[in-house]
């Protein structure tokens, strides 16, 4: 297969890992060029990954004609305008998440995108990694039964502790549901399928925050958005789940998700990652057992979505973290904040339908 040449737009915290992965894992990619506000970052990049092309504009990169998708690391306040510009200019884009601020973004893209026959898709890949898809085959497999529901937490203090430069997380675009749902989200729709509605109520714990990270130290960040969000979803097969994501709590754990079943329950590892431990109780055995991870790609693959969009575009097939998927899922999470402050139940109107499982590859980073 002819590689398909991807364009990097932006090189924040992120990018480290979809370079790596890029330019050692997944064969049948090559990152043509890069292009990041500040040269430095551009320069480094380039040298470290051997990388043939560094633009001088994100005008500049749209405008090459070897560039076939770009794989969009900016911001998330900015995906919905970088996007557009990339889908305008002809590109495939494959976009971290969220797909866009608003839900209302996200479906404008997700229209361009099909106005001009383009592949639309983005981040979290992580459900194509092992331990999820490991999961997906013991439900469909019927191990836990007819699912009933499912419960996940995402519970943590902020990231302004830790990251270098968290101010986005509490600006228009993030906190907690917009940064950490998307794992989860992702993980329950292709685990249970399209949710149909949902209720949600949210709060802000804390009106600022202090980053205590260098190289902000002491900067004082105004909080724009909800930092504790609990949500409950129907799912179209009558499941129910609920699921909480928060900045504002103290907390020795942050991840958990379970999926619970007529027969049994599952454990599912967190979707932040790409393998972990499965566990599975049935009532024979009594307790939690864990179950081996029978599919590639265990270790941090990000770039896995991107390398299956890559492949999907060479033989015209559907590309597993498309625009669908993503855009059902930003809608249910801005849907949440919607239904606390009108204090109903909100119908979804994004239609979803879950693609193909992993099929295990006979030589890694070929899918």
């Amino acid at each position: 297969m002819e590689k398909v040449k991807i364009g990097i737009l932006g090189l924040g915290a992120i990018s480290g890992i979809y370079l790596k992965n890029l330019t050692e894992l997944f064969r049948e990619v090559e990152i043509a060029g890069i292009y990041d506000l500040i040269p430095e970052k551009v320069a480094a990049a380039r040298s470290e990954y051997n990388i043939p092309k560094g633009y001088s504009s994100m005008k500049e990169m749209l405008e090459d004609p070897g560039i076939e998708i770009i794989l969009n690391l900016t911001r998330p306040c900015e995906h919905y305008d970088t996007t557009r510009a990339a889908l305008l200019a002809g590109k495939h884009v494959y976009s971290e998440k969220p797909l866009a601020a608003t839900y209302e973004e996200g479906r404008e893209l997700m229209l361009l995108a099909q106005d001009h026959n383009l592949l639309l898709g983005g981040a979290p890949d992580t459900f194509l990694g092992a331990g999820i898809q490991t999961c997906r085959k013991l439900i469909d497999s019927g191990f836990i039964g007819d699912p009933i529901g499912a419960s996940a937490r995402m519970i943590c203090h902020g990231h302004e502790s830790w990251h270098p430069a968290p101010e986005f997380y509490y600006q228009h675009g993030g906190g907690p549901m917009m940064d950490m749902g998307p794992y989860y989200l992702t993980a329950l729709v292709n685990l249970l399928g399209r949710a149909d509605s949902v209720v949600g109520m949210v709060s802000k714990g804390f009106d600022t925050r202090t980053i205590t990270s260098a190289p902000l130290y002491g900067k004082t960040v105004k909080v724009e958005v909800p930092t504790h969000v609990n949500g409950i979803l129907h799912f179209e097969n009558g499941a129910v789940a609920t699921i909480t994501t928060t900045f504002d709590v103290y907390y020795d754990s942050s991840a958990s998700l379970e999926i619970y079943g007529t027969k049994g329950t599952l454990r599912v590892p967190d979707p932040n990652g790409f393998g972990g431990p499965v566990m599975l109780l049935r009532p024979e055995d009594g307790s939690f057992r864990e179950i081996p991870l029978v599919f590639e790609y265990k270790d941090n693959s990000r770039g896995l979505g991107l390398a299956d969009m890559a492949k999907a575009l060479r033989e015209g097939r559907d590309t597993r973290a498309d625009g669908q998927q993503t855009l059902h899922v930003l809608e249910i999470m801005t849907a949440f904040e919607k239904s606390s402050g009108e204090g109903r139940l909100l119908a979804l109107e994004t239609a979803y339908d879950r693609k193909a499982a992993m099929s295990g590859d006979k030589i890694r980073g070929i899918l």
